[in-house]
């Protein structure tokens, strides 16, 4: 078993010379002579293709040969048996291999993964299991949860005195063979001998071996899920991974919900409603969390953590922006803490301006495209007060009514000899127009208008009374100021933060500013902190960040508040 020294108080264990045996000897013989083998992700076998080694910045191909049938099936004959996962292991490793199947069932592909002991790891989150809190950890495919997992039931069990049961699905954790890794310490493991009866293994842990703590790996179904809370219920701490990126990913997703407390639909009173400013009928938590603390883990050395779990699926659920905590492991062993607060989401209706001339005069400037040719942002033309109104006749205001009929708004253009056109496509549009109860269900298509730039404007009911009264803003070159709150017409609705005083110039400079810094951190650089803008420019520029699949947050206080765009943790 070979050990690597790779930072302070931080120990690699992989065995890579049980790794590289059972593979085929010409692929043998690259990996032996490459200096970056102490890095090596996994190797793939494919047949009728080269063979390949990935590493964390790429890959390499070890041979210009093919690989044959013989080869992979030397492969599948030298490990253990493959479960109905399609996994099987080295006995006394780490490793794992994973089959690829023709429709007759023989194998034709290999997916041969190293697997390491990261002693250290934990120390990101040893405050957080050591007090006895659920903790369940999130994260993309091979960022490190189920290291981390074997790394905290080890402390648990080794360093804390506590009684640890690993669930073991895919024998992933204590490795191949009856005999468990020494990596998790004097932790007990179970094996699952098949998938679908994990959730039983679960409650037979409780039920027969009196654990303090359970350890579970790559929850994914709705079984497991009540199995947990049940667990959770009998005062057995929960330490587990789950299919996900982010606690986000978690509350859409009907089939694990349940672990942060499920959602469902109820119909508050005439005052509560009033009171919340929003419709009759929410989404609310339905029941309290499985586990008190999420970890979304990012990267190797960096998580996020939602430290109440209940209250955040809370603020979700009503669109207020969560704080994060994000710690980063140094190179010296000492972990460094900051709070990241998400981009700005309003939790309820708030009048704003609505300029119609300043939408008609800002379209070629709203008009911009990203990556892809998607349209990244939206800005405007300069204060309405200063500019001259445009020649007539006014170019026509496109909308798309989401949740509001198309035959009614047609008809009441029509009647009304409105400058509006209505479109299919959000992309086309000026202007995105919903209703409330709509709105505060907080549909994909929404929440990407949001995300774009596009105005979102909310009628109260989708009436033709109130659709007209929308209408005939539309009808007159005069400048607009401020929604009514208090006649119950559609103009009681909410613009998604839109300044129309912000010049273009100074949008457009803003937003150039992000694209270099897009630009940065797709390249490599891990995050950039922009220059402070207003809400509304913010907006745009996490927009444009989502477009281009980078994360963004806001930080600091007006009217220094500024967006921070790094890679993205999910």
């Amino acid at each position: 078993m070979s050990a690597e020294l790779v930072e302070p108080n931080e120990q690699i264990v992989d065995d890579l010379d049980a790794f590289i045996a059972v593979l085929p000897e010409r692929v043998a013989e690259g990996l032996r002579t490459n200096p970056r083998v102490s890095s090596l992700i996994e190797v793939v076998l494919d047949l009728g293709r080269s063979p390949e080694a990935r590493f964390p910045d790429g890959f390499i191909r070890l041979s210009d040969d093919e690989v044959t049938l013989a080869e992979i099936n030397r492969v599948v004959e030298s490990v253990g048996h493959f479960g109905d996962d399609n996994r099987a292991g080295i006995e006394r490793t780490l490793h794992r291999i994973s089959v690829i199947r023709n429709r007759a069932g023989e194998p034709i592909g290999l997916t041969c993964r190293v697997g390491r002991a990261v002693f250290g790891s934990v120390r990101l989150i040893q405050d957080l299991v050591e007090t006895g809190h659920s903790v369940l950890l999130l994260g993309r495919p091979g960022v490190g949860k189920t290291t981390m997992l074997r790394e905290v039931a080890r402390v648990l069990a080794d360093d804390y005195d506590k009684r640890v049961v690993i669930v073991d699905t895919s024998n992933e954790i204590a490795g191949d063979g009856d005999v468990p890794h020494p990596a998790i310490g004097h932790a007990r493991r179970l094996q699952v001998s098949n998938t679908s009866l994990q959730h039983k293994v679960m409650i037979e842990a409780v039920e027969n071996h009196t654990p303090e703590v359970i350890v579970i790996d790559e929850m994914g179904t709705e079984l497991e899920a009540l199995a947990a809370r049940t667990i959770a219920e009998r005062g057995v701490q929960l330490v587990a991974t789950a299919h996900g990126n982010t606690l986000a990913n978690l509350i859409s997703n009907p089939t694990l919900s349940d672990l942060a407390g499920g959602t469902q639909t109820v119909t508050l009173g005439d005052i509560e409603a009033r009171r919340r400013r929003t419709q009759k009928t929410v989404m609310e938590r339905s029941h309290d969390p499985t586990f008190d603390v999420v970890v979304e883990i990012r990267e190797r050395n960096q998580v996020g953590v939602i430290h109440d779990v209940g209250k955040g699926v809370d603020r979700m659920l009503r669109g207020i922006g969560l704080p994060i905590e994000v710690r980063t492991l140094r190179p010296d062993g000492s972990v460094e803490s900051v709070i990241e607060e998400n981009q700005e989401v309003e939790d309820e209706f708030r009048t704003a301006e609505f300029d119609v001339e300043d939408v008609r005069r800002s379209r070629g400037a709203l008009r911009r495209t990203g990556a892809g040719g998607r349209r990244a942002s939206r800005t405007s033309s300069g204060p309405a007060d200063n500019v001259a109104p445009p020649p007539t006749p006014a170019a026509p205001v496109r909308i798309h009514p989401f949740g509001v009929p198309r035959t009614m708004i047609a008809s009441l253009i029509a009647e009304t000899n409105s400058p509006v056109q209505v479109v299919d496509n959000a992309s086309d549009a000026d202007i995105f127009v919903t209703t409330k109860s709509h709105y505060s269900r907080r549909p994909t298509v929404i929440r990407k208008a949001e995300r774009d730039g596009l105005p979102v404007y909310v009628l109260r009911r989708a009436t033709a009374e109130q659709v007209t009264q929308f209408l005939s803003r539309f009808g007159s070159n005069e400048r607009q100021n401020g929604i009514s709150s208090n006649n119950g017409s559609a103009d009681n609705g909410r613009s998604n933060g839109r300044r129309f005083g912000e010049g273009a110039e100074n949008v457009q400079i803003a937003l150039d500013e992000a694209q270099q810094a897009v630009e940065q951190v797709i390249s490599g650089i891990r995050k950039i902190e922009l220059s402070p803008q207003s809400s509304y420019v913010r907006r745009l520029q996490h927009g444009l960040a989502a477009k281009n699949n980078l994360g963004s947050s806001s930080t600091g206080r007006e009217p220094s508040r500024r967006v921070v765009i790094r890679r993205r943790s999910r």
